[in-house]
């Protein structure tokens, strides 16, 4: 049910991208709606396994040496975490069913809306730390696409921008702390990693540790100092601000922190760092909010002030502080998602979100003006709403703190300040928007109420806050105590939810509040009319600019000076550094591990093979020479270079190699030399006297050069003459048949034994030949390339000397004969690609070497017959190969976790075939077959993006013949 409830929208989200753009909202937010109903009830339905602590888990072994495998879990916290996100998500896209235009692009803001669900669904349920890691920088891709979703909008651009950098910076941060925390504990599970508090809190790494993932939490949640991207984000769609602000994103941050509590809390570092974090964001937060203009920034830092309070709750080390801070992420969410959504319908049935221009609401929306104050109210903390109750339990704790610091000292008077300033912003928001005169400077001349079902979600939620204010022990209570006690466990506190506890301390300071606050607010009414956007005295240090600047400063003087230093358009200087990094690289170990030179031994060499490589190394010599001077004699001796090292497998008794060099050498030639057709000729050089500097350049060069050689055949002699282990040579011969299905040691271990390495390899391969069809598709052919190759020409002006030729005949091949050869071998080709990729489990092949001999039987026809001609007789989709190929090798290792064994783990067997008998069968065949697919889709859209070039050439051509004859 787990994989079910996180795999649902995701699912939704592809769904929804092939509705098209134009269709009506209903029938994308109808599919959301489903699939968001339909998780909300998945999750509600695993309520009584985790009611009384129970944890549910799902496990599917993925690197299970490394620990790394799929584990999702579910305890009490995670369920009601999930259940938020979930409630509150469905009432969100029944809300922007009626919020979004018809004329925006609908489809994709449910797709990115439900992926982002899923993401934070992801991180809730996460099992496994580095999964958690990878869910977390999910979330913060789909809000930056959330965010920018009106990408015409500059504002929504920077603020997407900056959600993406601050959230991104701490991402990395958190992916390393949860690495380090992993190798302290020794696993990267999670329930090991809660089970081991003590360990974690005395080990040398913990500060390190306990930064980072701080640094992730801080970012996340919009806490000082990272608090400014979180108002630049209000450029998004109402219904996302409400999700994001309510229930996902910014409470990931939080969650973190509850979630990691029980082994990180109750140190000197943890109270300091979180103390300071959260009081600085609460009253910063609640500061900054009484004096927005905009109704959705208004509420943006009251949001960051209320984090801060869970931050400040969660940073004292009390587990009765751990259960105030848990409901009061309920609590938050119930009436903030109200709140932002009552601020969409102003701004959709006025026009403007601008509370200068906003009065007298009130008798035009006055079921919607109710509603806001209800939730303005809960925001507040006034009595009789839930917002009071864990408010209440905030100053309690606040009061309670026993240690002697200065933050101890203060935080009651920060805890009063606070909430004063909170009913400031809340009766602000009140009055400003639904009292005083009728508004005159409206874009909407006349506002109204909204559509019934479009208010519904604020009027759900509304009733929620009433009914947790006022009954809460028997509406919330049980739910928070399974959510209090799967992450205290043993420690859980007694604890009330009782409305009135008596007259006590927390109740004195909740009147001041209320009481401050009305008065802060009467003072200042008068200025806020009038002010501009921002807080008296500190307007000028906005968070926001001091990003702007680091930014600036960064990308535009730090990296200029790496621009200039290290940076040029030309290849060899490029090539170069790479060549000095990975010198660096392979010399690094050597030097701090020490390097123990072998004895070098002659023991004599074959005269041919010597002979052979003299020939190699000559070639090699007359490449790099050739290279400046005529290109095609370069790629010729290029081709030998390679056909050399072919014969050097073949000799060396490694077949699967010679193979797969010799197909690699035949593709890339030729699809090299296809690409050296459109780059510009090669002017003749006057050749001058060399100067000192060129003649230094060119020594170095050929140093590096030398010295890189000689490394790399050091190593390659080091390895092929040290003594082999027996355990890992001997392993692959004894098990590749037993354990693989199949006699080729090599083909197994790719395919079997080192799956994985080949799936990411294969990702890789694809992730390039995009690349490179993307760039293609940009690329315009030099000038003086574009006219028709001599070769063409002539044989072209042969042709129309005879007699025979007519006028429609369109003959382009000028050599027609082994164009028709090319054409015959189709067949023939195809049929050795299927014989490879057959014999590749127990003889030299697969399917690598399958797919590429299949490519050169496409190449073969595009040479043979032209661009139109092979793609009007051979329909070509290689997107569609690649995606079959890699699903398809993806399906096959998640087929093992039917089973129960770790992903791509092979299974093999015999099957009886008639008349035939038992051929032996492995599933890795399937695999294999993923990776047949991939290669020939891979090396075919190069091909394609390759030759569309000559298309595009002739349509340039057609534009400037009929230029000429109309001139």
């Amino acid at each position: 049910m787990l994989v079910a409830l996180l795999l649902l929208p995701f699912a939704g989200s592809i769904l929804s991208v092939f509705f098209l753009r134009t269709a009506s909202r209903r029938l994308p937010a109808g599919l959301a709606g489903l699939v968001v109903l339909f998780s909300l009830l998945l999750t509600a339905s695993l309520y009584p396994q985790v009611s009384d602590g129970g944890v549910v888990r799902f496990n599917a072994q993925w690197l299970p040496q490394l620990g790394l495998d799929l584990t999702l879990r579910m305890d009490g916290f995670a369920w009601i975490f999930s259940m938020l996100i979930t409630a509150i998500g469905f009432l969100v896209i029944l809300y922007a069913r009626y919020y979004m235009s018809e004329e925006d692009p609908v489809p994709r803001f449910f797709s990115f809306l439900l992926a982002f669900m899923g993401a934070m669904l992801g991180i809730v349920i996460s099992g496994n730390v580095i999964l958690l890691s990878v869910f977390w920088e999910l979330t913060s891709v789909f809000s930056f696409l959330l965010i920018s979703y009106w990408h015409n909008n500059s504002s929504a651009r920077d603020g997407a921008r900056m959600a993406l950098t601050i959230t991104g910076i701490g991402g990395f941060c958190l992916l390393i702390g949860l690495i380090l925390l992993g190798n302290i504990v020794g696993s990267y599970d999670l329930d090991k990693i809660l089970a081991s508090g003590d360990l974690i809190r005395n080990h040398q790494l913990y500060l390190p540790a306990l930064i980072f993932i701080l640094l992730g939490a801080l970012t996340k949640s919009a806490q000082f100092p990272f608090h400014f991207w979180l108002p630049n984000a209000m450029s998004a769609p109402t219904p996302v601000s409400a999700f994001l602000h309510s229930a996902t994103m910014v409470k990931a941050g939080v969650f973190l922190l509850v979630r990691f509590w029980p082994v990180l809390s109750g140190t000197y570092e943890w109270f300091w760092i979180l103390g300071v974090a959260g009081m600085s964001t609460l009253l910063l937060g609640a500061y900054f909010a009484i004096f927005q203009r905009d109704l959705k920034g208004l509420l943006a830092y009251s949001t960051i002030s209320h984090l801060g309070l869970i931050t400040t709750l969660l940073s004292l080390g009390s587990p009765l502080a751990t259960v105030a801070a848990i409901f009061h992420m309920l609590n938050h969410a119930t009436f903030k998602a109200s709140l932002f959504m009552a601020a969409g319908i102003i701004d959709h049935e006025t026009g403007t979100r601008d509370m200068r221009r906003l009065s007298g609401l009130f008798r035009f929306m006055p079921i919607t003006a109710t509603l806001a104050i209800v939730a303005s109210a809960a925001m507040a903390g006034v009595p009789l709403l839930n917002g009071f109750i864990s408010k209440e339990m905030f100053f309690a704790e606040a009061v309670e703190t026993n240690a002697d610091s200065i933050l101890d000292r203060i935080l009651p008077y920060v805890a009063t300040l606070a909430g004063a300033f909170s009913v400031a912003y809340s009766l602000r928001f009140i009055h400003t928007v639904f009292f005083g005169p009728p508004p005159t400077d409206l874009p909407i001349a006349r506002p109204h109420e909204p559509p019934r079902w479009m208010r519904f979600p604020i009027e759900f939620l509304v009733v929620l806050c009433l009914v947790v204010g006022i009954v809460p022990a028997l509406s919330i209570g049980p739910f928070l105590h399974s959510a209090v006690v799967s992450v205290l466990g043993k420690d859980t506190p007694q604890y009330s939810l009782a409305l009135w506890h008596g007259f006590s301390v927390p109740l004195l300071m909740s009147v001041i509040a209320l009481i401050a606050g009305t008065a802060i607010y009467v003072v200042l009414k008068g200025y806020l009319s009038r002010c501009d956007d921002g807080p008296p005295l500190i307007r000028r240090l906005k968070g926001q600019r001091i990003f702007e600047r680091i930014l600036v400063e960064v990308s535009w003087r730090w990296a200029r000076v790496a621009e200039r230093r290290f940076g040029t358009r030309k290849l060899q200087p490029q090539l170069r550094w790479l060549v000095v990094a990975g010198l660096g690289a392979g010399a690094l170990p050597l030097y701090l591990r020490g390097f123990e030179a072998r004895q070098f031994s002659y023991t004599g060499a074959d005269p041919i093979f010597a002979a052979l490589w003299v020939i190699g190394v000559c070639l090699a010599i007359g490449t790099a020479y050739m290279a400046k001077y005529h290109r095609l004699a370069a790629l010729m001796m290029l081709g030998g270079v390679g056909l050399i090292v072919c014969i050097t497998f073949a000799w060396l008794s490694a077949p699967d190699l010679a193979i797969t060099q010799l197909l690699v050498e035949i593709v890339t030639t030729v699809l090299i030399l296809l690409g050296l057709r459109w780059l510009p000729k090669r002017s003749e050089e006057i050749a001058e006297p060399m100067t000192l500097r060129a003649r230094s350049r060119r020594f170095r060069d050929f140093a590096l050069a030398v010295v890189c050689g000689v490394a790399i055949s050091s190593i390659a002699y080091a390895v092929m003459t040290m003594p082999v282990p027996d355990a890992i040579a001997n392993y692959f011969l004894e098990n590749a048949y037993t354990l693989g299905g199949g006699r080729n040691v090599v083909n197994v271990i790719l395919v079997d034994f080192r799956g994985f390495d080949t799936l990411g390899e294969i990702a890789v391969l694809g992730v390039v030949s995009l690349t490179v069809f993307a760039l293609l598709r940009r690329f315009r052919p030099a000038a003086d390339s574009m006219s028709m190759p001599e070769q063409q020409q002539a044989q072209n002006r042969f042709d129309d000397e005879r007699p025979e030729r007519s006028a429609g005949d369109t003959v382009r091949d000028y050599l027609l004969v082994p164009s028709v050869i090319m054409q015959w071998m189709f067949p023939v080709v195809i049929t050795l690609s299927i014989y490879l990729f057959m014999r590749g489990h127990d003889l030299p092949g697969g399917g690598f070497s399958a797919g590429l001999t299949l490519s050169i039987a496409f190449l073969l026809q595009y040479l043979a017959g032209g661009t139109r001609w092979a793609e009007d007789r051979i329909r070509i989709l290689p997107l569609r190969w690649m995606a079959a190929g890699l699903m398809t090798a993806v399906m096959t290792g998640i087929g093992a976790w039917f089973l129960g064994y770790p992903f791509l783990t092979s299974h093999t067997r015999y099957i009886d075939l008639p008349m035939i008998g038992k051929v032996p069968a492995a599933t890795a065949l399937l695999f294999d077959l993923g990776v047949f697919l991939l290669v020939v889709g891979s090396t075919v859209l190069i091909l394609v993006a390759l030759a569309h070039q000559s298309l595009r050439i002739n349509r340039l051509r057609a534009i400037e013949a009929a230029k000429s004859e109309e001139g």
